[in-house]
C-alpha cells in the first residue's frame, strides 16, 4: 500500500478561484499524488490518510473534473444496462442494485429497452462501441452469440439474470431449476398429484431452465401451458385450464413469472373458481404488488438487488482488467402464502 504519513496539523486552504488539487493536498498535509490515489484508487490508500483527505475535500469545497479525467483515461464514466422489457417490474429491484453499486465506483447508469421495434438490434449497435460506454450488463437472453461475434470491438459485457448459451461471458443468475424444484415440491408436500406449468417462450434460456427443474422434482415434464411471462399469458392459461375436463386439471399450477400466475388467478376468479380452494397457484420471481392480491401468491423469490449489485461488480472488474469469476449462481427463495393449499379432495 502506498501513503503519505499522516499530518500532525492540517493547513488552511488558499482562497480565491476553485479548489485545485494541490489546496486539497495542502489542507491534508499529505501529496498531490496521495489524494490523486485516494480520489481514483482509494483501496492503495490506509482508512486514516482516505479519510483525511476526504475532509480536505469537504473543507476546501474541491470537486473532480469527471469529464477531464474521462478524457485522459479514455473513458465515458457511464456503463449501459440492456433489458428485455422495462415494464415489467421485475427488472426495477435489479437496476437499483446496479445503480447504487456503480454509482460507487464513479459510473453512470444508462437503461436501454430492447423490445421496441428492432430495438434489440439498434440498442446492441449503438452501445456495443467503447466511444458509448465503458461497459455493458446485458440481461437479454434473446440476443445471439452470433449477434456479439458480428460487432467486433465491444466494451467488457456481463450477462445478468438471462444469459446466452455458447457465448464466452461472465454471468451472474438465479438458480432457475432449483426454484421450480421448490414450487414442485411444496404442491406435492400439500398432495397436489396433478400439477402443471405455464412456461415462457420455448427458446427462452430461463423457461428451458424452469422445466428442467419441473422434470428433476417429478421425473418427467408433465404437460404444460404456453405463455411469454405476461399477465395476458397467465389468463390465456386460465382459458386453456377451464376447457379441460375436471378430472383432468392440474390442481396445482407452477406458473414461471409472477404477472403469468396473476393473470391465471385473476382469469379464475372472474370465472368463479376459487384459488387454492379448487387450484394452487405459485409464481416465479418475487415482484413486490403479487403479495397484495386479493389472493397474496405463493412465489420463488429471486435475490433482485443483491443480483443487480453483483452483475455490476463483475463488469466494474472486467473494466479494471481484474479478473472475474465465469459465474455467480445466486439461490431462489420459497415465500408461502394464501394462493397455494391443500390438493382439494375427490
Amino acid at each position: 500500500m502506498i501513503d503519505d504519513a499522516p499530518p500532525a496539523t492540517l493547513a488552511a486552504p488558499q482562497s480565491g478561484g476553485p479548489a485545485r488539487l494541490a489546496d486539497v493536498a495542502r489542507h491534508a498535509g499529505v501529496s498531490v499524488a496521495t489524494v490523486s490515489r485516494v480520489l481514483s484508487r482509494p483501496e492503495m490508500v490506509s482508512t486514516a490518510t482516505r479519510e483525511q483527505v476526504r475532509a480536505a475535500v469537504a473543507a476546501t469545497g474541491y470537486r473532480v473534473n469527471l469529464a477531464a479525467r474521462n478524457l485522459r483515461k479514455q473513458r465515458t464514466g457511464a456503463v449501459v444496462a440492456l433489458v428485455p422489457n422495462l415494464g415489467n417490474p421485475f427488472f426495477a429491484k435489479i437496476l437499483a442494485g446496479m445503480g447504487a453499486e456503480f454509482g460507487r465506483a464513479g459510473y453512470d447508469l444508462l437503461v436501454g429497452d430492447t423490445t421496441e421495434e428492432g430495438g434489440r438490434h439498434r440498442a446492441l449497435a449503438r452501445f456495443l462501441d467503447p466511444s458509448r460506454a465503458d461497459g455493458i450488463v446485458l440481461l437479454d437472453g434473446q440476443v445471439t452469440a452470433g449477434d456479439l461475434a458480428a460487432l467486433p470491438g465491444a466494451p467488457p459485457l456481463v450477462m445478468a439474470c438471462e444469459w446466452i448459451e455458447g457465448a464466452d461471458l461472465p454471468r451472474v443468475v438465479l438458480d432457475n431449476a432449483r426454484g421450480t424444484e421448490l414450487a414442485v415440491r411444496h404442491l406435492s408436500g400439500l398432495g397436489h398429484g396433478r400439477i402443471g406449468w405455464i412456461g415462457g417462450p420455448a427458446d427462452n434460456v430461463l423457461h428451458r431452465a424452469r422445466c428442467a427443474g419441473i422434470a428433476r422434482a417429478l421425473g418427467v415434464l408433465p404437460p404444460g401451458y404456453a405463455g411469454d411471462f405476461s399477465l395476458a399469458a397467465g389468463a390465456k392459461a386460465a382459458r386453456c385450464w377451464l376447457a379441460q375436463p375436471a378430472a383432468d386439471r392440474p390442481t396445482g399450477i407452477v406458473a414461471f413469472s409472477d404477472e403469468m400466475a396473476a393473470g391465471f388467478m385473476g382469469e379464475l376468479a372472474r370465472a368463479g373458481v376459487g384459488v387454492p380452494a379448487e387450484v394452487s397457484v405459485v409464481g416465479f420471481d418475487g415482484i413486490e404488488w403479487v403479495a397484495h392480491l386479493p389472493t397474496p401468491l405463493t412465489t420463488i423469490r429471486q435475490p433482485k438487488r443483491d443480483l443487480g449489485r453483483r452483475a455490476a461488480q463483475f463488469l466494474v472488474d472486467r473494466i479494471a482488467g481484474r479478473p472475474v469469476p465465469d459465474v455467480a449462481v445466486l439461490d431462489p427463495e420459497l415465500v408461502v402464502r394464501a394462493s397455494t393449499g391443500p390438493a382439494p379432495v375427490g
